[in-house]
């Protein structure tokens, strides 16, 4: 079992014990595992410190990077199972970028925490114990990359985090959860339903850079110089996070249709916590030329279509990709 860990609040440290302030990452590989009893008897484990971020500073780069790294433990068959602690922020992105781009069905298990290392009632030694414990199972093969945290175990591409500050944070408001932990005790409900991993059409094996894929946020009164600048700054997509039903203004929607017109691939999404986006419903996609998301939140339609970028698939492959993943 190896260990990857990134920094975030899990490895955070604060002044005192009740101080809501401090900083994140800090805490080393060994520091993080000697915080966990009992943790070197559910497997034999190893490790080494990926990066030391917030993440908040996790980066294309690092998930280059990190998907790299992965898939060679895997491929050099040195990890049955792999572990990455992570910070809260953008765990879920990090998240469904490795439900994608690794090529094994072996256990990738991400983990966090809402409270630093220090503070008083972490809860980041028992999500990192509940993680081990789940990478460590055959069971979890072949389910992609899980978030386990708080008890819970959540498929990478259903989760979210849903609360700034509550420890019970992260949700599959659509889905549901994967399965639970209690102590290391594992319950498992389902399998992922689309294809992720080794069953998945992307890879990153030899990219250096991912294409800019730049989220706009919809509301009242948006200006449609927005689209225009992410436009003329080089994005080769946007993802609007769309109001209701990913909708946009009227006006909004024809500066879409004319950078969509000039190559830019527009995926409208939604900035309300749960449901889908559906195509021509409220929004005349064809007309417009746009890709509507399905299931996914704007954070990891960006994911995926950076993905769908790098293997140059037109508009019609990418709405098509949308619904498959």
């Amino acid at each position: 079992m190896h260990i990857l860990a990134t920094g975030g609040t899990i490895a955070g440290s604060a002044p005192s014990p009740v101080d809501p302030g401090y900083d994140a990452g800090v805490l080393g590989f060994t520091a993080l595992v000697d915080a966990v009893p009992g943790l070197r008897s559910v497997a034999a484990l190893t490790g080494e410190q990926f990066s030391e971020v917030g993440s908040q500073d996790m980066s294309d780069q690092l998930w280059l990077k990190l998907a790299a790294r992965v898939n060679g433990l895997f491929s050099a068959d040195e990890a049955d199972g792999i572990v990455i602690t992570h910070g809260t922020d953008t765990a879920e992105e990090t998240g469904f970028f490795l439900h994608l781009v690794v090529k094994s069905q072996r256990p990738v298990v991400l983990t966090g925490s809402m409270r630093p290392a220090t503070a008083l009632s972490a809860d980041g030694p028992l999500n990192l114990f509940n993680a081990v414990s789940v990478a460590a199972d055959p069971r979890a093969g072949g389910r992609g990359a899980i978030i386990a945290i708080n008890d819970d175990l959540h498929s990478a591409r259903d989760v979210t985090k849903s609360s700034t500050t509550d420890v019970q944070t992260f949700v599959s408001p659509d889905a549901g959860l994967v399965g639970t932990a209690s102590y290391g005790r594992l319950r498992y409900f389902r399998y992922p339903t689309r294809p992720h991993t080794a069953d998945s059409e992307f890879t990153v094996e030899g990219e250096v850079v991912l294409p800019r894929v730049d989220i706009l946020y919809a509301h009242a009164n948006m200006p449609a110089d927005l689209v225009r600048a992410s436009a003329s700054l080089g994005a080769r997509g946007i993802v609007i996070a769309g109001v209701g039903n990913g909708n946009v203004s009227s006006e909004v929607a024809q500066t879409l249709a004319d950078v969509a017109s000039d190559g830019v691939i527009v995926v409208r999404s939604s900035r309300v916590g749960s449901g889908d986006v559906g195509r021509n419903i409220e929004m005349d996609d064809d007309g417009l030329g746009l890709v509507a998301s399905d299931q996914l939140n704007p954070q990891k339609s960006r994911v995926l279509l950076q993905l769908c970028l790098v293997r140059g698939l037109d508009r019609g492959l990418i709405q098509d990709a949308f619904y498959r993943y």
